[in-house]
């Protein structure tokens, strides 16, 4: 299937991330893109390229993260021959490819400090110098970054550059995880289903069933819309009747009475081994009255295991896990956040 390079979505929150892009790629400053794992970071990334004045220029794109910390200056900046073993002839980096263009450093948040000082000395003065060489060369660059990380934060445990952050977010956009986009959950699955139906050769789109749409609703999706994607394809695919709307969904591909243990894991117990399921993590036994000293500590200590252990055997559905708890969807919501369960 092609590249999906289309913004879907009617919610709030994330149509005030897009406008923001679109108002931000109009001016030539740099912009940082945060946001979870699979919530749309690249494709923001390149509507600010598109909507710039750069638009007809080169778009350079480099996995901050895919690099080796002794190879990723000589990507961003180049290298001279014999720099370094290997070397055999001049390169120019990801900057001069760039030039006149936008660079996107996506995973920012992993590159080394040494790398960071460098790359702040080329938004500082639009200057890079190859490795192996001591002249300067000139460089018209805009930078898009993006990262999943807390930058503010790694600024305060020292993984990263207070001036280089301050240089990077003139503009920062926060792009809100699926979860928080209220109404776009059932929009984009059926865009993925009616792809994925003509892919596989249906001729109507049957839609989802309610079992479907609940499950759908009740899960916190942590991989975000490309885990979404991923889901929907996957029960589409394998739904055998075309004609009968699709009410079966696998969140999670690997689960399998027969999937292997990792060496670390300690062996299932042998009522699991004899039943042929997964037997599920036990949630931790309270401690024993005469070891409790704080009342409300060792309280909200075990409620976390059993929490924890039930939306483990509910496959992370929290409408099932409030059922099987007797609890409200909003009680089981509050109970997740209040110990940090939710992510």
């Amino acid at each position: 299937m092609e590249r999906e390079t289309q913004f879907i979505g009617q919610s709030a929150a994330f149509q005030d991330a897009v406008d923001r892009a679109s108002q931000a790629a109009l001016l030539d400053r740099p912009v940082l893109v945060i946001g979870e794992r699979g919530t749309g970071k690249e494709l923001i990334a390149e509507r600010l390229h598109r909507l710039s004045t750069r638009w007809d220029r080169p778009y350079v794109i480099m996995n901050c993260a895919a690099m080796p910390e002794t190879l990723i200056e000589s990507e961003l900046f180049g290298h001279e021959a014999g720099a370094f073993t290997g070397a055999t002839r001049s390169r120019a980096g990801r900057f001069e490819e760039a030039d006149g263009g936008t660079l996107f450093l996506d995973e920012l948040a992993t590159m080394s400090m040494g790398a960071q000082e460098r790359l702040l000395r080329a938004v500082e003065y639009g200057e890079v110098t190859r490795v192996g060489s001591s002249r300067p060369i000139r460089v018209d660059v805009r930078i898009v970054a993006a990262t999943n990380e807390h930058l503010p934060a790694l600024v305060e445990d020292n993984r990263f550059r207070a001036d280089l952050l301050d240089r990077l977010s003139f503009e920062v956009i926060t792009l809100p995880p699926l979860r928080a986009r209220e109404g776009d959950i059932e929009v984009l699955a059926t865009y993925f289903g009616q792809r994925m139906a003509a892919v596989v050769g249906w001729d109507e789109w049957p839609g989802f069933g309610p079992r479907a749409l609940a499950a759908m609703e009740g899960y916190d999706w942590p991989g975000n819309v490309r885990e979404l994607r991923n889901v929907i394809e996957r029960a589409v695919y394998r739904w055998g009747d075309p004609t009968k709307p699709i009410d079966a969904l696998s969140f999670d591909p690997f689960a399998s009475p027969w999937q292997p243990t990792s060496r670390s894991t300690k062996a299932e117990p042998a009522s699991g081994a004899a039943s042929g399921t997964a037997a599920a993590p036990a949630a931790a036994a309270p401690p024993p009255p005469g070891q409790v000293n704080d009342l409300r500590a060792a309280v909200d200590s075990y409620e976390k295991a059993i929490l924890a252990d039930t939306m483990a055997r509910c496959r992370y559905n929290q409408k099932v896990a409030a059922e099987a708890l007797g609890l409200s969807y909003d009680q089981i919501r509050h109970a997740l956040k209040k110990h940090g369960l939710n992510q």
